[in-house]
């Protein structure tokens, strides 16, 4: 039987999501020799319905024996996970686009442990996700227990980071406040407050479920909690956390360095942003898109044109 934590993510995992993005990731999980777990959207675009945006796949997979792709990004997938990559899908006469990362079953539980330096799995995927496509029932509880595990893991964290008296949203906005401090970034400061969003009594609850399910006491007043952590272990988790910290942008720089060799379809997922914003339409070749570090030189000579031009 699902735990309170399980029931909540249950009915958000199978909650409907706009048929076209469930088609488009048919059709990515298919494209798989061996099909993979399941595919997961998460995101910006979940948050807020956007036709012209970005959708954002994690597609789990079973083994690293699945991933996809040349030796080079295969090798760079079992270093360095995620891989990521950008595809666009035609539903009749709209076109979907997405950036979509992959990574196995047990990089996935690796990456989500409360040991673990990498914040980029658990702080994501506490946050709503559904899920758009599934191998099977069995995997569909695979991927419900890693889910869980990152809500866990978010929450103890939380508690460990935050003062010893908040309330349930206090503790989120400085875990978040953390896990943004320890990435590269482009958004400006406080970005993890829109995450509350309209999500304020779901991640109220998430809190104490986390708790709980850690096996993490805590007391009530109002809505003031304390959890039970004592002086000793906050101090050791600021310590742990500090070689979080330190270590992510470091990680986030590697996993750009590796992308430039991996992340398939970069020149058009990077033309169609250039569009998007500038509203200059590079034009790309099939040879372009093929080799984009080759031709980076050509292509950023031609969008200074356009600029001047425009």
């Amino acid at each position: 039987m699902p735990d309170a934590l399980e029931k909540i993510l249950i009915e958000e995992l199978t909650t409907p999501v706009d048929e076209s993005a469930v088609a488009f990731a048919d059709a990515l999980a298919r494209a798989f020799p061996r099909p993979p777990l399941g595919v997961l959207f998460y995101g910006s675009v979940l948050r807020a319905a956007d036709p012209d945006g970005i959708l954002d796949f994690y597609i789990v997979t079973e083994s690293s024996k699945d991933f996809t792709g040349s030796m080079v990004a295969r090798t760079g997938n079992l270093l360095l996970p995620p891989n990521v990559r950008y595809a666009e899908f035609k539903d009749g006469h709209r076109t979907l686009r997405a950036k979509i990362a992959v990574l196995s079953r047990e990089q996935f539980e690796d990456r989500t442990s409360l040991g673990a330096l990498d914040t980029t799995l658990w702080a994501r995927f506490c946050q709503p996700v559904r899920l758009v496509w599934v191998r099977d029932e069995h995997a569909a509880d695979m991927l419900l227990d890693l889910l869980a595990r990152c809500v866990t893991t978010a929450s103890c964290w939380a508690a460990l980071l935050g003062a010893p008296h908040m309330t349930a949203l206090e503790y989120w906005r400085t875990l978040f406040a953390h896990t943004y401090a320890s990435e590269l970034r482009v958004e400006k400061k406080g970005r993890g407050n829109s995450l509350l969003a309209g999500q304020e009594a779901r991640f109220s609850s998430m809190l104490t479920l986390g708790w709980a399910r850690a096996h993490l006491g805590y007391s009530a007043v109002g809505e003031m909690l304390e959890p039970t952590v004592s002086p000793t272990l906050r101090k050791r988790a600021a310590r742990r956390w500090a070689l979080v910290g330190t270590s992510g942008k470091p990680r986030n720089v590697a996993r750009l360095v590796k992308a430039a060799f991996t992340f398939e379809n970069g020149a058009s997922y990077l033309a169609w942003k250039i569009k998007r914003h500038t509203g200059l339409d590079l034009a790309l070749s099939e040879f372009e898109r093929r080799h984009p570090l080759l031709t980076l030189p050509a292509l950023l000579l031609r969008m200074k044109r356009l600029r001047k031009a425009a």
